[in-house]
Order: C-alpha cells, then sequence, then structure tokens
C-alpha cells in the first residue's frame, strides 16, 4: 500500500498539471459515472493529502476522495510528445476516474488516469472534514499536532509497532517507514506504547517528518545514514521492487548493516515486522511475558 509519501508527491502534481483549469472528467469503467458527470467540465482547484487520504478538490467545494488502498495508481500524464499527433490516448482497462486537461493554443493535453483504488468518491466539505476527524496527524502536514498521537501512544499497551501502523493514531505510515524509524531509534516494535518515553516520541516523530519529506522529494524511501550508504560501506545496492536503502524492511535473514546480526522478521496483525534484535533489544515486558507463556 502506498504511503503518505507517495500520496503528498500525488497531490503536488495533480496541483501541478490541473490546478486551475477546466477539466473533462469521465469514469472509463462506470462507477463513477454519476459523480463524474457532475464535475465534467468545472474547474479543478487543488488536491491535497491528508496521510493515506487523497482529496481533490473543484470549484464549489466539491472533493474527490481517494484512497488507493493496496492495489490503486493514479499516474498523471503531462508529457504526450511520444503520442500520435500528442493526443490524448483513447481509455485503455478498467480506468475508475479519468481527468483530461484540454489543449490550448499555448499548451499541449494532459491527463491522470485513476485506477484500483479502494474509494473513489464525491464528496461535500462536511463529509471531508468527517473523514479527517478520524484520522491522526500527518508527519508531512505543517499543520500536524504531534501531541494528538502521543495521548494515545501513552496510554496503550499495543505494541508500537501496531500504533505507528493505525491511521487512527498517526497518518501516513505504513510498513516501511515503520519498520525504519524504529530501528533507527533502535526500539523493538513489540515495545508497548506506554512503555515509550515523551523524548523517544519526539525523536520518532521529528524523524518521520524528515524521512518523508525526502521520500516527497525523491519519490522513494531511503532511510539509511550516510555512513551506511552502499558507497560508504563498499556493499551493493539493495535491489528492490520498493527501492530505497533501508536497514531492516524486507531483509529477512540478512546482516543488519550496523552490527552483522541477522535480520528478523514476525507477523502482526498481518503484516510482517522487520527489526535487529541486537540493535533493537526485546523490551523487559515482552520477554517477561513470553517467559511466563513457557
Amino acid at each position: 500500500m502506498p504511503e503518505g509519501h507517495t500520496l503528498h508527491r500525488l497531490a503536488g502534481e495533480l496541483t501541478a498539471v490541473f490546478g486551475g483549469d477546466r477539466v473533462r472528467v469521465g469514469s472509463p469503467q462506470g462507477r463513477f459515472e454519476e459523480s463524474a458527470a457532475r464535475l465534467d467540465g468545472s474547474r479543478l482547484v487543488d488536491a491535497d493529502a491528508w496521510g493515506k487520504q487523497l482529496f481533490v478538490r473543484f470549484e464549489s467545494d466539491r472533493f474527490v476522495h481517494v484512497h488507493l488502498g493496496l492495489y490503486g495508481t493514479f499516474v498523471v500524464h503531462d508529457d504526450l510528445s511520444g503520442l500520435p499527433d500528442g493526443e490524448v490516448p483513447e481509455p485503455v482497462g478498467q480506468g475508475r476516474l479519468r481527468l483530461v486537461r484540454p489543449a490550448t493554443p499555448s499548451r499541449a493535453p494532459a491527463y491522470a488516469d485513476l485506477r484500483g483504488a479502494t474509494r473513489c468518491a464525491l464528496v461535500t466539505a462536511a463529509e471531508r472534514d468527517a473523514v479527517l476527524a478520524r484520522i491522526g496527524p500527518d508527519p508531512l502536514r505543517d499543520d500536524a499536532d504531534p501531541e494528538r498521537a502521543w495521548a494515545r501512544i501513552s496510554r496503550s499497551s499495543a505494541p508500537i509497532g501496531t500504533l505507528l501502523m493505525d491511521q487512527s493514531v498517526l497518518a501516513g505510515v505504513g510498513n516501511v517507514y515503520r519498520a525504519e524509524v524504529l530501528f533507527r531509534h533502535r526500539i523493538h516494535p513489540l515495545r508497548p506504547g506506554r512503555a515509550l518515553r515523551r523524548t523517544q516520541w519526539r525523536a520518532i516523530w521529528d524523524d518521520l517528518v524528515v524521512l518523508m519529506r525526502e521520500g516527497v522529494r525523491t519519490g522513494r524511501i531511503d532511510t539509511v545514514r550516510t555512513e551506511h550508504t552502499p558507497e560508504a560501506m563498499g556493499r551493493p545496492p539493495r535491489v528492490d521492487d520498493h527501492g530505497g536503502e533501508v536497514y531492516v524492511y524486507r531483509r529477512t535473514g540478512q546482516a543488519c548493516h550496523v552490527c552483522g546480526a541477522k535480520v528478523r522478521t514476525q507477523v502482526l496483525g498481518g503484516r510482517n515486522l522487520f527489526w535487529c534484535a541486537r540493535c533493537q533489544p526485546t523490551p523487559r515486558t515482552t520477554a517477561s511475558r513470553s517467559r511466563a507463556g513457557r
């Protein structure tokens, strides 16, 4: 599932390409056809993201709410120079939503296709606000308040590895950022939230702000420090369809870049955890429960 930096990057792209223009709106597969007809020819104002939620704003305070889910894609095409006559091609496959910026005498056309999303719905401002009220602070937003997340984390007996992925606690963090930020701060993913210190939480938050902003800038997730890059360590670069240099994510059984111990994995809440047992020692509360259960 795309993490928050992907949605913020997409929001910026949609705003840059379509913002301020009247656009054609269609639904090739038909599932969004009625709402598309209501928006067709309207001015697209901008797009914005809160965590993994994307809202494309049209005039008269109408919003297309998009959640990509596991398989959704929203691809913007603003360079049609390689296509015959630079024309927008006919839709192919099961497109839920298509946006088209018509050509003008001074500008080529552009288009964007949304496919496979979990949600694509036309909503009002009030409905958008109701969605936002249910999610936690987003490290990529300047108006985010990390104390809202701390209030939940500091009272919870749930593992911090679970809490970081709970979008009602913290918006935008997915499995990669979860694994990597906990490694960077030497925190075991099964440590209960209430066992964290406030200073640890703020260090995690501040680190997420930096890492995720870099993700928006580059379009990939890189979390290793300068001394652990392939160039610094003389190791081959990571080869993975997620891209980016990481410490533990999807590196099960491989040597930790810091201490050399093998990276471990465990399923928690249907998702794989990744950690280094030496760099992220088991919390005493978890170890005690494990011994008691033997």
